[in-house]
């Protein structure tokens, strides 16, 4: 029997897109601290979110290039369960994230063509898990761009650390994901918005309710 496939939802904004996670099965929820990002929210915002995250549902807060100041600051405040970094963080710089909170870090790639996957495999050795997106177009922000890359290129691969498939994905194409790529954990943002950094809760429920038919 297999296991049950685990869905983050990340870029949650407010309590109604919450509320839909959580009672859709969500394992993670995600908060991004980017401010060119349309999902980003300030602290307080966050931490009256997370005052709604019922256990066991984990609380991931999302970076990109954050310097020690910003981390202390969301640690301080909201205490994540994990960090996810989605900028060009080194794989020194990760180490160096974990050792400052100490809390699991979730490290992404942006994922264009084999040589790509190839060169996230230096980061198993620092991260927690592995987190791979479509590579962002130049001069874009690093996830939630609602573009997917081919999945095929996970197919049979086989890592040491656990791994999220994230990138344009919404209830449609879901299924047929995670049978190219063999994923057994999701991240989905875009694909369950009506607008772009808005989650709509019953895209939300939908997309869970569809996975959990997978």
């Amino acid at each position: 029997m297999k296991a049950r496939i685990a869905v983050k939802i990340c870029g949650l904004k407010t309590p109604e897109a919450l509320a839909a996670a959580v009672r859709g099965g969500a394992a993670y929820v995600g908060f991004v601290f980017h401010e060119p990002s349309p999902r980003h929210l300030s602290l307080a915002q966050a931490a009256a979110l997370r005052a709604l995250v019922p256990a066991p549902v984990q609380v991931v807060a999302l970076v990109a290039d954050a310097d020690d100041a910003l981390i202390s600051r969301i640690q301080a405040t909201l205490a994540p369960d994990l960090f996810q970094l989605h900028g060009q963080e080194s794989v020194k710089r990760v180490e160096a994230i974990r050792s400052l909170t100490n809390r699991p870090a979730i490290k992404s790639a942006g994922i264009a063509r084999a040589a790509d996957i190839a060169a996230a495999l230096a980061y198993q050795a620092t991260a927690d898990f592995l987190i791979f997106d479509a590579k962002p177009a130049a001069g874009a922000l690093p996830g939630g761009s609602g573009r997917s890359f081919d999945w095929k290129l996970l197919a049979g691969q086989k890592f040491t650390k656990p791994w999220f498939l994230s990138g344009g994905l919404n209830e449609g194409n879901i299924a047929e994901a995670v049978a190219i790529s063999g994923a057994r954990l999701i991240d989905v943002s875009s694909g369950v918005e009506r607008e772009r950094g808005h989650k709509d809760p019953a895209l939300v429920a939908a997309f869970l309710d569809r996975v959990r038919g997978l």
